[in-house]
């Protein structure tokens, strides 16, 4: 009876012990941020990003010194012209202003959807490779690196580049 009782003991600390390690989540993390940047896709978009964005900055400097010119003609010639003359080019030059106002931001408004459409299946295709390595190691919770103070479980980046072949 007394070894029935020491068996059925050591039976219940197994299986409450084989429960709380079962319980037990498995953890690791990434530094997402680390990985988009290192995928070749994102490399190609950003020099997209910055090619769209300096077609918008020269336009607007070109814009910005025709409308200098347009200031120092106005002004070197205000004294000959008509108060009429001189309000109407005021007019004139206060449009040409508010025009390159609303082109800066519809460009900017442009570059930020150019660079959101473009990023958006790089940031899915990480997703989806972190998503298949943790699935594959057995991971139940993959956590951003780059938003954690402290990170103990595994660190997936290498796993994940070597999925993606980066």
């Amino acid at each position: 009876m007394k070894q029935f009782r020491i068996l059925a003991i050591a039976t219940a600390f197994f299986i409450g012990a084989t429960g709380f390690m079962t319980g037990q989540s498995k953890v690791a993390h990434i530094n997402k941020q680390e990985l988009i940047k290192a995928m070749p896709e994102y490399k190609t978009a950003q020099a997209e990003i910055e090619k769209l964005g300096k077609t918008y900055e020269t336009t607007i400097q070109t814009s910005v010194k025709e409308l200098e010119t347009k200031l120092k003609q106005y002004d070197a010639e205000a004294a000959s012209q008509t108060n009429e003359e001189n309000a109407k080019r005021m007019q004139e030059v206060e449009g040409m202003k508010q025009s390159l106002g609303q082109y800066q931001q519809q460009a900017q408004k442009d570059l930020q959807e150019k660079e959101f459409n473009l990023l958006k299946p790089i940031v899915e295709k990480a997703d989806n490779a972190i998503k298949a390595v943790a699935k594959e190691q057995g991971f139940q919770y993959v956590f951003d690196s780059a938003m954690l103070i402290m990170a103990e479980g595994k660190d997936l980046m290498t796993d994940v580049k070597a999925y993606l072949k980066i």
